[in-house]
């Protein structure tokens, strides 16, 4: 459910929807959600500050309350 909302949520914010890849890697601790998208597209991933980033981790973590392991969103060039 996780990775569908990353994805989502990247290729709606993009201008190359199909640049965008979304992989889950789970660990002892935490799901890992690696999201990759196209090098013109990084900037509106990440957002000023990293605002949108920070705005898709906090939606990740709300949907990640019923799980017993944490989410994790990285962003990867």
């Amino acid at each position: 459910m996780e990775r569908d909302l990353v994805e989502y949520i990247a290729k709606s914010l993009v201008d190359d929807p199909a640049g965008v890849s979304v992989a889950t890697v789970e660990t002892d601790e935490a799901t890992v959600i690696e999201l990759r998208v196209s090098p013109a597209d990084i900037g509106k991933v990440i957002g000023k500050r990293g605002r949108i980033a920070k705005a898709i981790r906090t939606l990740l973590s709300a949907t990640a309350t019923r799980g017993s392991k944490d989410v994790r969103l990285s962003i990867l060039d």
